[in-house]
């Protein structure tokens, strides 16, 4: 690594918030003193989400705040920038950043850290871009929650029973840790409100249907524990699809797949699989076949100076196995470990010593399936119901930065165990000018809003 002269101090560019962007600025912070380098951290958003709770949060077990990290706050020694890296020359060691506001401007750099993850992998369906949702974000989950517990109020409040059937229809795409969570953490927490609050439903009048274009869910499993967590499902009267794809979403929401299957829902969620940040095409550094960046085992970018990246986004050698061209898996539990690795490699290059390579051996998944409900297999050990969700809870919360957020976490869960699951739909979320809006357009005399276009789509 080219190092700057004694009279400055190296900026370190890390581009991404996420997993690695995050548990490496952190990590440097505190090993780089002060004064010692100029940590830059670039995202869009001004906090880390942490994914493996996002279906808690919006089942409702999890405050959605919660299961954010300001990176403000957190990287309290570094600098944060809410914007985004639209394109980067490491040649020039340059990157052009589109802040939140105002023109975009050029950021000049020593090291950087390629933490930028990856977005949802999504394919040329008709209706797909107009009628889905992805399930990445906090406001996604967020979204979701409000949208299907608002598809219970407009199912309750009919006579029709087509409307009643659309609405009570919930479409998930993508049998993946991901989609099976969400799948079940929303199906669970529909069920507890239709049970409890909503005497004109059943359980029975709702519909949820799992796509997956494979013979198998949950990949990261052996496949008894898949077929184990298929009968689960399918008892709670969930549809699961196997060697089932998405064709097309209609114009009025039917959605028809390849068994030659179709049926009206309002509800589509897509989550199948993700990709590489399109950011690496704008950028000079090397790719492989799939669009990722080439690293060594040491998390440096191949053939690269001063250049690392970890995470989704990054084509890590996993050294632990003796398959050539090996690969390790896009996932949290190699995120975070691959985060504090090449920040203590950078911190050792930079004092002048050799990096070390990235090795760990794939622990093992746990996910969970609702409340008190889970499966999980961890270094061979499988586990199912009320001991893999525990592990779920333990060892997710074990991994949540700071101990500001696992405390409240934890709190989450206290207070959900003594109280009933709040199952209440903050719809105005969605639009939350529009009665204003109506007041002030009618010269301050009140009057029904008018309808929107989301309402005319609830009201189908």
């Amino acid at each position: 690594m080219s190092r700057p002269g004694p009279e400055s101090r190296p900026v370190v560019l890390v581009v991404g918030g996420g997993y690695v962007g995050l548990y490496t600025a952190l990590r440097l912070q505190k090993k780089l003193s002060r004064g010692r380098a100029e940590i830059v951290v670039v995202d869009p958003q001004p906090h880390m989400t942490y994914q493996p709770f996002l279906p808690e949060a919006a089942a409702g077990s999890v405050e959605p705040r919660h299961v954010v990290v300001p990176l403000r706050r957190t990287l309290n020694r570094c600098r944060v920038v809410t914007g985004a890296v639209a394109s980067l020359s490491h040649a020039e060691r340059r990157a052009r950043v589109v802040p939140a506001e105002g023109a975009p401007y050029e950021l000049s750099y020593d090291v950087l850290v390629m933490a930028a993850g990856s977005v949802a992998r999504t394919l040329p369906i008709p209706g797909l871009a107009e009628h889905g949702i992805g399930f990445k974000t906090v406001g996604e989950a967020i979204y979701l929650r409000n949208h299907v517990l608002a598809r219970l109020d407009a199912a309750a409040s009919t006579d029709d029973p087509a409307v009643r059937t659309r609405a009570l229809t919930f479409t998930f795409v993508g049998g993946g840790y991901a989609g099976i969570e969400a799948f079940a953490e929303l199906e669970d927490m529909a069920r507890y409100a239709v049970e409890h609050y909503y005497p004109r439903l059943s359980a029975g009048d709702m519909r949820w249907v799992l796509v997956e274009a494979t013979g198998r869910i949950l990949p990261e499993v052996d496949l008894d524990m898949a077929a184990w967590t298929v009968k689960q499902l399918t008892a709670r009267g969930m549809d699961v699809r196997l060697n089932t794809r998405l064709e097309s979403v209609s114009d009025d929401g039917v959605v028809r797949l390849s068994d030659g299957d179709e049926f009206a829902s309002e509800t589509l969620v897509w989550t199948a699989g993700t990709k590489p940040n399109p950011l690496l095409a704008a950028s000079d550094l090397p790719l492989d076949e799939r669009g990722r960046v080439r690293c060594e085992p040491t998390l440096q970018v191949s053939g690269t100076e001063d250049a690392w990246a970890a995470g989704d986004l990054a084509a890590v050698p996993d050294i632990t196995k003796d398959q050539p061209g090996a690969t390790t898996a896009p996932n949290a539990q190699h995120a975070v470990r691959q985060a504090k690795q090449l920040a203590d490699n950078i911190v050792a290059v930079l004092s002048g010593r050799e990096p070390r390579a990235y090795r760990h051996e794939y622990a093992g998944s746990v996910a969970s399936l609702g409340l008190h409900q889970g499966v999980a297999q961890v270094y061979g050990v499988k586990l199912k119901g009320w001991p893999a969700w525990f592990m779920h809870r333990t060892y997710h919360v074990s991994r949540v930065p700071t101990f500001n957020r696992k405390a409240r976490v934890v709190a989450d869960w206290t207070l959900a165990s003594v109280f009933r699951r709040e199952v209440i739909a903050l719809g105005q979320l969605q639009d939350p000018r529009r009665e204003f809006v109506t007041a002030a357009s009618s010269g301050g005399t009140r009057q029904m809003p008018a309808p929107t276009e989301a309402d005319r789509a609830q009201a189908r």
